[in-house]
Protein backbone atom coordinates (compact mmCIF):
# COMPACT_ATOMS: atom_id res chain seq x y z
CA UNK A 1 0.00 0.00 0.00
CA UNK A 2 1.32 3.57 -0.84
CA UNK A 3 0.44 6.52 0.95
CA UNK A 4 0.87 10.53 0.02
CA UNK A 5 3.56 12.72 1.89
CA UNK A 6 3.92 16.89 2.04
CA UNK A 7 7.67 17.53 0.77
CA UNK A 8 9.83 20.53 -0.05
CA UNK A 9 9.93 20.86 -4.05
CA UNK A 10 12.57 24.01 -3.41
CA UNK A 11 13.22 27.15 -1.36
CA UNK A 12 11.10 30.04 -1.91
CA UNK A 13 11.80 33.52 -2.47
CA UNK A 14 8.88 35.39 -1.40
CA UNK A 15 5.74 34.27 -0.39
CA UNK A 16 5.44 30.56 -1.15
CA UNK A 17 3.44 29.33 -3.93
CA UNK A 18 2.52 25.79 -5.82
CA UNK A 19 6.47 25.53 -6.98
CA UNK A 20 7.27 25.12 -2.84
CA UNK A 21 5.33 22.27 -2.34
CA UNK A 22 4.49 18.64 -3.71
CA UNK A 23 2.65 15.32 -2.98
CA UNK A 24 4.53 12.32 -3.71
CA UNK A 25 3.91 8.63 -3.25
CA UNK A 26 5.63 6.49 -1.01
CA UNK A 27 5.03 3.21 0.06
CA UNK A 28 3.80 2.58 3.71
CA UNK A 29 6.55 0.64 5.91
CA UNK A 30 6.42 -1.97 8.08
CA UNK A 31 7.38 -1.38 11.79
CA UNK A 32 10.16 -3.50 13.31
CA UNK A 33 11.63 -4.98 16.53
CA UNK A 34 10.28 -1.99 18.88
CA UNK A 35 8.61 0.18 16.30
CA UNK A 36 5.04 1.42 15.46
CA UNK A 37 3.06 2.42 12.31
CA UNK A 38 1.50 5.34 13.37
CA UNK A 39 -1.49 7.39 11.43
CA UNK A 40 -1.70 10.83 11.45
CA UNK A 41 -4.84 12.81 12.88
CA UNK A 42 -4.02 16.22 13.01
CA UNK A 43 -0.99 18.39 11.49
CA UNK A 44 0.27 21.88 13.57
CA UNK A 45 0.70 24.40 11.04
CA UNK A 46 3.08 27.02 12.81
CA UNK A 47 4.52 30.36 11.55
CA UNK A 48 8.20 29.24 12.54
CA UNK A 49 8.18 26.51 9.63
CA UNK A 50 7.94 29.35 7.47
CA UNK A 51 11.72 29.93 8.44
CA UNK A 52 12.55 26.14 8.32
CA UNK A 53 11.95 26.50 4.11
CA UNK A 54 15.09 29.08 3.99
CA UNK A 55 18.75 27.46 4.87
CA UNK A 56 19.48 30.81 6.83
CA UNK A 57 21.25 29.59 10.52
CA UNK A 58 18.33 29.15 12.99
CA UNK A 59 17.34 27.99 16.09
CA UNK A 60 15.21 25.10 14.25
CA UNK A 61 17.07 22.85 11.49
CA UNK A 62 15.65 24.09 8.04
CA UNK A 63 13.45 21.47 5.80
CA UNK A 64 15.69 19.36 3.29
CA UNK A 65 14.86 20.40 -0.36
CA UNK A 66 13.10 16.80 -1.82
CA UNK A 67 12.09 15.83 1.64
CA UNK A 68 9.04 16.00 3.71
CA UNK A 69 7.79 18.66 6.19
CA UNK A 70 7.73 17.95 9.40
CA UNK A 71 5.93 19.14 12.25
CA UNK A 72 4.07 18.69 15.49
CA UNK A 73 1.95 15.94 15.10
CA UNK A 74 -0.65 13.75 16.66
CA UNK A 75 -0.95 10.47 15.69
CA UNK A 76 -2.99 7.08 16.07
CA UNK A 77 -1.30 3.76 17.00
CA UNK A 78 -1.81 1.48 14.13
CA UNK A 79 0.70 -1.54 15.14
CA UNK A 80 2.98 -1.93 18.03
CA UNK A 81 6.37 -3.66 18.83
CA UNK A 82 6.54 -1.79 21.65
CA UNK A 83 5.22 -3.26 25.06
CA UNK A 84 4.85 0.81 26.17
CA UNK A 85 2.31 1.42 23.64
CA UNK A 86 -1.15 -0.44 22.54
CA UNK A 87 -3.15 -0.50 19.49
CA UNK A 88 -5.21 3.28 19.22
CA UNK A 89 -3.05 4.93 21.96
CA UNK A 90 -3.11 8.58 20.52
CA UNK A 91 0.56 9.79 20.53
CA UNK A 92 2.28 13.64 19.82
CA UNK A 93 5.78 14.19 18.37
CA UNK A 94 7.38 15.72 15.77
CA UNK A 95 7.27 13.75 12.69
CA UNK A 96 6.75 14.12 8.78
CA UNK A 97 3.84 15.39 7.15
CA UNK A 98 2.72 12.37 5.48
CA UNK A 99 -0.47 9.64 6.53
CA UNK A 100 1.78 6.93 8.03
CA UNK A 101 4.80 7.17 10.64
CA UNK A 102 7.01 4.11 11.70
CA UNK A 103 8.28 5.54 15.16
CA UNK A 104 10.31 4.66 18.18
CA UNK A 105 8.73 5.85 21.30
CA UNK A 106 11.39 7.64 22.09
CA UNK A 107 10.05 9.77 19.03
CA UNK A 108 6.66 10.39 20.78
CA UNK A 109 4.71 10.78 24.19
CA UNK A 110 1.15 9.83 24.71
CA UNK A 111 -1.39 11.83 24.51
CA UNK A 112 -3.03 13.30 27.66
CA UNK A 113 -5.64 15.74 26.91
CA UNK A 114 -8.09 14.53 30.17
CA UNK A 115 -11.09 14.23 28.00
CA UNK A 116 -10.12 16.88 25.67
CA UNK A 117 -9.77 16.78 21.94
CA UNK A 118 -7.02 15.27 20.88
CA UNK A 119 -5.84 18.16 18.57
CA UNK A 120 -5.61 20.11 22.03
CA UNK A 121 -2.12 18.73 22.31
CA UNK A 122 -0.87 20.82 19.75
CA UNK A 123 -2.55 24.10 20.88
CA UNK A 124 -3.45 24.79 24.12
CA UNK A 125 -1.54 22.08 25.74
CA UNK A 126 0.95 21.80 23.28
CA UNK A 127 3.94 24.41 22.00
CA UNK A 128 1.96 27.11 21.08
CA UNK A 129 0.62 27.69 24.83
CA UNK A 130 3.93 26.87 26.20
CA UNK A 131 5.26 29.66 24.28
CA UNK A 132 2.64 31.83 25.63
CA UNK A 133 3.39 30.95 28.88
CA UNK A 134 6.99 31.79 29.43
CA UNK A 135 7.07 34.39 26.99
CA UNK A 136 4.05 36.53 29.07
CA UNK A 137 5.12 35.43 32.50
CA UNK A 138 8.53 34.73 32.78
CA UNK A 139 9.36 37.83 30.10
CA UNK A 140 6.62 40.18 30.20
CA UNK A 141 5.51 39.50 33.83
CA UNK A 142 2.56 41.55 33.59
CA UNK A 143 0.99 42.82 36.59
CA UNK A 144 -2.48 44.00 38.03
CA UNK A 145 -3.38 47.28 36.73
CA UNK A 146 -0.76 47.46 34.04
CA UNK A 147 -1.85 47.37 30.49
CA UNK A 148 -0.85 45.08 28.12
CA UNK A 149 -1.00 44.71 24.27
CA UNK A 150 -0.65 41.63 21.91
CA UNK A 151 -0.58 41.40 18.60
CA UNK A 152 -1.52 38.38 16.32
CA UNK A 153 -4.11 38.08 19.65
CA UNK A 154 -6.59 36.17 17.77
CA UNK A 155 -3.90 32.60 17.11
CA UNK A 156 -2.64 29.99 18.87
CA UNK A 157 -0.09 31.70 20.89
CA UNK A 158 -1.90 35.11 21.13
CA UNK A 159 -5.17 33.97 22.50
CA UNK A 160 -3.24 31.98 25.27
CA UNK A 161 -0.98 34.93 26.14
CA UNK A 162 -4.47 37.75 26.84
CA UNK A 163 -5.77 35.50 29.07
CA UNK A 164 -2.80 34.70 31.04
CA UNK A 165 -2.17 38.57 31.19
CA UNK A 166 -6.03 38.99 32.58
CA UNK A 167 -5.84 36.04 35.14
CA UNK A 168 -3.31 38.20 36.96
CA UNK A 169 -5.35 41.43 36.80
CA UNK A 170 -3.97 43.23 33.65
CA UNK A 171 -6.11 45.20 31.28
CA UNK A 172 -4.98 44.13 27.78
CA UNK A 173 -6.02 45.01 24.57
CA UNK A 174 -5.42 42.40 21.28
CA UNK A 175 -4.59 43.78 17.92
CA UNK A 176 -6.33 41.18 15.35
CA UNK A 177 -7.37 41.51 11.62
CA UNK A 178 -11.31 41.49 11.44
CA UNK A 179 -14.30 42.65 13.40
CA UNK A 180 -14.98 38.48 13.79
CA UNK A 181 -11.67 38.09 15.55
CA UNK A 182 -12.77 41.25 17.72
CA UNK A 183 -15.72 40.05 19.16
CA UNK A 184 -13.99 36.73 19.56
CA UNK A 185 -11.46 37.66 21.41
CA UNK A 186 -13.42 40.40 23.64
CA UNK A 187 -16.67 38.40 24.17
CA UNK A 188 -14.86 34.99 24.11
CA UNK A 189 -11.67 35.60 25.71
CA UNK A 190 -12.22 38.01 28.10
CA UNK A 191 -9.68 40.79 26.30
CA UNK A 192 -10.82 44.18 27.22
CA UNK A 193 -10.25 45.92 24.04
CA UNK A 194 -9.88 45.35 20.34
CA UNK A 195 -7.64 47.04 17.40
CA UNK A 196 -8.95 46.06 14.49
CA UNK A 197 -5.33 46.88 11.90
CA UNK A 198 -6.94 46.67 8.69
CA UNK A 199 -9.30 49.55 9.60
CA UNK A 200 -6.10 51.72 9.53
CA UNK A 201 -4.84 54.31 11.60
CA UNK A 202 -3.80 51.48 14.14
CA UNK A 203 -1.76 54.32 16.21
CA UNK A 204 -4.96 56.09 16.56
CA UNK A 205 -7.26 52.85 17.84
CA UNK A 206 -3.88 51.99 20.45
CA UNK A 207 -3.76 55.69 21.86
CA UNK A 208 -8.03 55.51 22.73
CA UNK A 209 -7.64 52.07 23.66
CA UNK A 210 -4.32 52.43 25.92
CA UNK A 211 -4.86 56.05 27.45
CA UNK A 212 -2.61 55.19 30.12
CA UNK A 213 0.07 53.80 27.54
CA UNK A 214 1.60 50.31 27.44
CA UNK A 215 3.55 48.44 29.90
CA UNK A 216 3.55 45.15 28.27
CA UNK A 217 3.64 44.35 24.47
CA UNK A 218 3.31 40.52 23.47
CA UNK A 219 4.85 41.25 19.64
CA UNK A 220 3.93 38.30 17.69
CA UNK A 221 3.92 40.29 14.20
CA UNK A 222 6.56 43.05 13.20
CA UNK A 223 5.91 45.61 10.57
CA UNK A 224 3.82 48.69 10.96
CA UNK A 225 2.54 47.36 14.28
CA UNK A 226 5.37 47.72 15.91
CA UNK A 227 5.60 51.00 14.61
CA UNK A 228 2.60 51.99 15.86
CA UNK A 229 3.30 50.34 19.61
CA UNK A 230 6.72 51.70 20.06
CA UNK A 231 5.65 55.44 21.06
CA UNK A 232 3.03 54.44 23.81
CA UNK A 233 5.58 52.17 25.35
CA UNK A 234 6.08 53.10 29.00
CA UNK A 235 9.05 53.46 31.00
CA UNK A 236 10.22 49.94 31.73
CA UNK A 237 7.89 48.47 29.46
CA UNK A 238 8.65 44.61 28.96
CA UNK A 239 8.51 43.13 25.72
CA UNK A 240 8.44 39.37 24.41
CA UNK A 241 9.78 38.80 20.98
CA UNK A 242 7.61 35.88 20.18
CA UNK A 243 7.64 36.56 16.60
CA UNK A 244 8.03 38.65 13.11
CA UNK A 245 5.31 37.37 10.34
CA UNK A 246 4.28 40.20 8.94
CA UNK A 247 8.34 39.41 7.39
CA UNK A 248 8.15 35.88 6.95
CA UNK A 249 7.60 35.94 3.64
CA UNK A 250 10.01 38.91 2.07
CA UNK A 251 12.03 38.54 -0.83
CA UNK A 252 15.96 38.37 -0.51
CA UNK A 253 17.11 41.33 -0.03
CA UNK A 254 13.87 42.91 1.66
CA UNK A 255 13.86 44.17 4.98
CA UNK A 256 10.87 45.01 7.13
CA UNK A 257 10.93 48.26 9.36
CA UNK A 258 9.12 46.18 12.16
CA UNK A 259 12.04 43.88 12.41
CA UNK A 260 14.69 47.18 12.58
CA UNK A 261 12.07 48.39 15.53
CA UNK A 262 12.28 44.93 17.16
CA UNK A 263 15.93 45.00 17.15
CA UNK A 264 15.96 48.32 18.47
CA UNK A 265 13.48 47.32 21.50
CA UNK A 266 15.88 44.27 22.57
CA UNK A 267 19.09 46.13 23.10
CA UNK A 268 17.09 49.20 24.69
CA UNK A 269 14.97 46.87 27.07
Amino acid sequence: MQQEQLILRERPNGLPDDNTFEYKNIDIPEPGQDEMLVKTLYLSVDPYMRGRMSDAPSYSAPFEVGQPLNGAVVSQVIRSNDNNFSKDDLVTGNLDFQEYNVIKASDVRKVQTEGLKASNALSVLGMPALTAYFGMMHIGEPKKGETVVVSGAAGAVGQVAGQLAKRVGARVVGIVGSEKKAKYITETLGYDAAVEYKKGNVSEQLKETCPNGIDVYYENVGGEISEAVWPLLNVFARIPVCGAISSYNLKEGEEDIGLRVQRFLINAY
